[in-house]
């Protein structure tokens, strides 16, 4: 009998043990990212060299083969910052009332042109809702409205009875711009809703934010990338200056502000009896910095060629405007401990049995200046876009509770959903609906850009179950973008840990599946941005 239970056993592959993931190892890797001597970890930054040389250090720490083209762990990204010029920015607006003049930070923050050194823009204003332009989806504000050679004003955001993934990507401020730009507008105001002023916080907080430089990455034409370069300036008003725009117009500010608060909002776009001009002078730099990628060769012959990718931006604000004796936005949750994370998922899978597919790891830079360094890899990935099977992106895990969901924002939109759900099921933990879906949250983060470019992509969230709601809350309105998002925060380690494990158990179910995941039939992400790729039924349907 023994010698059967021997052979039998010998017989029988037995399956792999998950790997053991530790809080001490997840909390060295946030303590080190986020200690104070990397200054934030700005991009372009040496604090945020210092923080990329480590993440190198660790890959290779773990065997793993280094993954930009050129041999190294390096993909130098090319960025162009913007300050302000030695001529302050400001807006005139000429209307029925006289002539009102508008320094930089007062009521308005002005935005000029990435490509010019000096801005000076005047036109009639025309209001157009929200600016969408998508009539297919039910958008249709531009209709009857000529903006040719005008500026034009929409409010923020998009309708509330529209808090879908697709609504969300057609509020991106880069697609309301293109959208405007193809209407022949020269320029762009934006205008708060009480949601957009929910999501902002006070004012002064906008301003604050605003006197940090902007980024944008340079093309191989040593152009600045623009996702509208025939728009030459734009500007964010408050509700004060909003009102002053609009004064004598058919429809005071005031009640298209109260119609975007009602659920099934469409304010109708009307010429405006006021011109906008918008003087600014803008200093440029270039900066180079990097994405450090390392990579996991597959096991399987066939699927080795096929990738899946795990990242998280480095990078955070650096060190900015004063707040309580602090300079340095360390960055702790945002992103430093998604970073660990995916420290600890690689180290695990660098420890054990390859998984069929590639598994490459990339810590991004440049995703606070506007998901720069994401950009430029999905413009020139290491490997043939075509070859990325998924993406899953680790930005901001709130580990400072016991969660027991996670929310895999842009996950019902492919089959990436169910195999995430299947693999956090091992862990104990399920998957959670988007609850905060006003946040647009799927067109935030690093995942997006590979969305754009035709590959299944999410990002991975802890969600709102087990006290989470509370946690959340309490960070966006206390730590988010803040000094004290630092190792002062109560951070719960044996949840870091945890947080590792599932998203192992989801990299490997990626990785190891017999087929990669495709989008659901008829979703609109997939029409649109992966038109003829294989697609398949959602179920149920």
């Amino acid at each position: 009998m023994k010698i059967l239970l021997t052979a039998l056993l010998a017989a029988t592959p037995l399956a792999a043990a998950t790997p053991a993931f530790s809080p001490d190892r997840v909390k060295a890797h946030v303590a080190f990212l986020a200690d104070d001597l990397l200054e934030g970890r700005g991009t372009g930054t040496r604090g945020h060299e210092v923080a990329a040389a480590y993440v190198a250090a660790q890959f290779a720490a773990f065997g793993l083969t280094p993954g930009a083209k050129d041999g190294s762990w390096y993909q130098q990204v090319r960025l162009q910052e913007q300050k302000p010029g030695a001529t302050p920015a400001q807006l005139v607006l000429t209307g029925p009332n006289g002539v009102k003049t508008y320094a930089q930070g007062s009521d308005v923050l002005v935005g000029v042109s990435r490509r010019d050194a000096a801005t000076d823009v005047e036109g009639e204003v025309v209001f157009a809702g929200y600016g969408l332009d998508a009539p297919a989806q039910g958008f249709d504000d531009y209709a009857g409205l000529d903006v040719r050679g005008k500026i034009v004003a929409i409010l923020s955001g998009a309708p509330a009875d529209r808090p879908d993934e697709i609504a969300a990507h057609l509020q991106n401020r880069n697609v309301k711009a293109a959208a405007a730009a193809a209407r022949g507008a020269i320029g762009l105001i934006n205008l708060p809703t009480a949601a957009s002023e929910r999501r902002s916080g006070a004012w002064a907080k906008s301003v604050t934010s605003s006197a940090i430089p902007s980024m944008t990455y340079l093309g191989a034409d040593g152009l600045a990338n623009d996702a509208a370069p025939s728009l030459k300036a734009n500007a964010t008003f408050n509700r004060a200056a909003a009102d002053t725009l609009f004064a004598g117009s058919p429809q005071a500010f005031a009640a298209i502000y109260a119609e975007a608060g009602t659920p099934k909002a469409r304010p109708k776009g009307f010429a405006l009896p006021t011109r906008v001009r918008i003087t600014a002078t803008a200093a440029f730099r270039t900066v180079t910095s990097p994405n450090v990628i390392g990579v996991l060769p597959g096991s399987d012959p066939k699927l080795k060629a096929e990738v899946v990718v795990l990242m998280g931006h480095l990078d955070h604000l650096g060190i900015g405007p004063e707040i309580k004796g602090d300079r340095i936005y360390n960055g702790a949750l945002d992103n430093a401990a998604g970073v660990a994370t995916m420290l600890e998922v690689a180290r695990a899978f660098a420890a054990g049995p390859a998984p069929k597919r590639t598994l490459m790891f990339v810590a991004n830079t440049a995703e606070e200046k506007g998901l720069l360094g994401a950009e430029a890899l999905a413009n020139d990935p290491p490997v043939p876009i075509g070859n990325i099977a998924a993406v899953v992106d680790l930005d901001q895990p709130m580990l400072l509770y016991d969660f027991n969901d996670v929310i895999a924002f842009g996950g019902d939109h492919s089959t990436m959903g169910e195999a995430i759900a299947r693999a956090v099921a091992k862990a104990g933990v399920k998957v959670a609906p988007d609850p905060m879906p006003e946040q647009a949250i799927f067109t935030r983060s690093d995942h997006y850009t590979f969305v754009k470019r035709g590959v299944p992509a999410l990002l991975l969230a802890t969600g709102h179950g087990n006290g989470g709601k509370a946690a959340w809350d309490n960070y966006l309105g206390t730590d988010y973008h803040q000094p004290s998002d630092d190792m002062k925060l109560p951070i719960d380690w044996a949840a870091g840990a945890k947080y590792a494990k599932v998203n192992y158990l989801i990299a490997k179910e990626l990785a190891d599946a017999p087929t990669r995941p495709r989008w659901y039939t008829g979703d609109y992400f997939g029409a649109t941005f992966a038109p003829g790729a294989p697609t398949i039924p959602r179920k149920g349907r």
